[in-house]
C-alpha cells in the first residue's frame, strides 16, 4: 500500500494571529503617544480617544506598518484630541473593588479582593488585596502601590547612578501630585509615589532628571547636557509629564 505522509515546513507554516490586544506607542511629531490595539473582526481601521487614552481598532491581518502609516497620517487629529481631553480632563478618583482596574506603569492592573489578613501581592497585572472584612481597601491598594514604586525607584536610581560614576543616594516618596521629584545633597532624592500610574519611560525621566542634579544642582545648560545623556527623548516626556499632571489617577 503507497502511503502519502504530508510534510509541514517552517517556511509554509500559518503564522500564529496577533495578540487581541496590545499595548504600544508610536513617536507623533515630537510626542511619544500610547495606545491601546485592540484586533477584532472589523474590516477597517479605526480609533477613539476618550479618558482612556487613543484605541485602535484593526482586523487580525492588518499590518503594524498599515497601522501606524494611518497613524501618521491622521496625527494632528490625534494630538489635538489627546489635548482636548487632557485640558478638561480631571483627576479621577479611583474606587478600590474587586474587578477594578489601576493604571500601573502605564498598563491596566486588575484589582481583585480576597479574605485574608491585610497583606497584598502581585500576580503579572493583576494586584490582589487580602483584606479583613473592615479593611481600608484604598490604603491596602495605596500601600501596594507606593512599596512597588519604591522599588523600582532605586531600581533606576541605581542605574542612573552608575551612568555618572556617582554613589546610590537615599531614595524616599513623596506624596506630591504635580512636584514629581526634588533632590537634595543632604537628604538625597524624593519622589512621588503617583509616578507608578505613568508609563516607565516618563518614570525614568523624572529619576534621571533628579540624579542628575546630584551632579549640576541647578537647572544650568549643563545640567539638561547631563539629562540628555542619561535620558535622550527627555524633551518629549517632560511634555507628557505636564499633561499628566492634570489627569493623575486619586487614590
Amino acid at each position: 500500500m503507497l502511503r502519502l505522509f504530508q510534510l509541514e515546513l517552517p517556511l509554509f507554516r500559518r503564522a500564529a494571529p496577533p495578540p487581541a490586544e496590545q499595548t504600544r506607542h508610536i513617536q507623533l511629531g515630537t510626542r511619544i503617544v500610547d495606545y491601546r490595539l485592540i484586533r477584532s473582526s472589523r474590516r477597517t481601521l479605526g480609533m477613539t480617544i476618550d479618558q482612556r487614552g487613543l484605541r485602535v481598532g484593526a482586523s487580525p491581518r492588518t499590518s503594524l506598518a498599515d497601522i501606524e502609516r494611518f497613524l501618521r497620517h491622521n496625527a494632528s487629529w490625534v494630538l489635538k484630541k489627546l489635548d482636548e481631553w487632557h485640558g478638561h480632563g480631571q483627576a479621577r478618583h479611583l474606587a478600590i473593588c474587586d474587578g477594578a482596574i489601576l493604571p500601573v506603569l502605564g498598563e491596566d492592573c486588575v484589582v481583585r479582593i480576597e479574605s485574608g489578613a491585610n497583606r497584598v501581592r502581585w500576580i503579572g497585572h493583576t494586584l490582589i488585596l487580602q483584606s479583613r472584612p473592615d479593611a481600608d481597601l484604598r490604603q491596602l491598594a495605596r500601600r501596594a502601590l507606593r512599596n512597588r514604586a519604591l522599588e523600582i525607584f532605586k531600581e533606576r536610581a541605581a542605574h542612573y547612578a552608575a551612568q555618572l560614576h556617582r554613589p546610590l543616594p537615599r531614595v524616599a516618596l513623596s506624596n506630591a501630585q504635580t512636584r514629581w521629584g526634588s533632590c537634595s545633597e543632604k537628604t538625597g532624592i524624593r519622589l512621588s509615589w503617583r509616578l507608578i500610574h505613568a508609563p516607565p519611560r516618563l518614570l525614568d525621566y523624572v529619576v534621571a532628571h533628579e540624579m542628575a542634579h546630584l551632579v549640576e544642582m541647578n537647572h544650568s545648560p549643563r545640567f539638561w547636557v547631563v539629562v540628555e545623556r542619561l535620558c535622550p527623548d527627555y524633551r518629549a516626556a517632560r511634555d507628557e509629564l505636564r499633561r499628566l499632571a492634570a489627569t493623575c489617577p486619586q487614590l
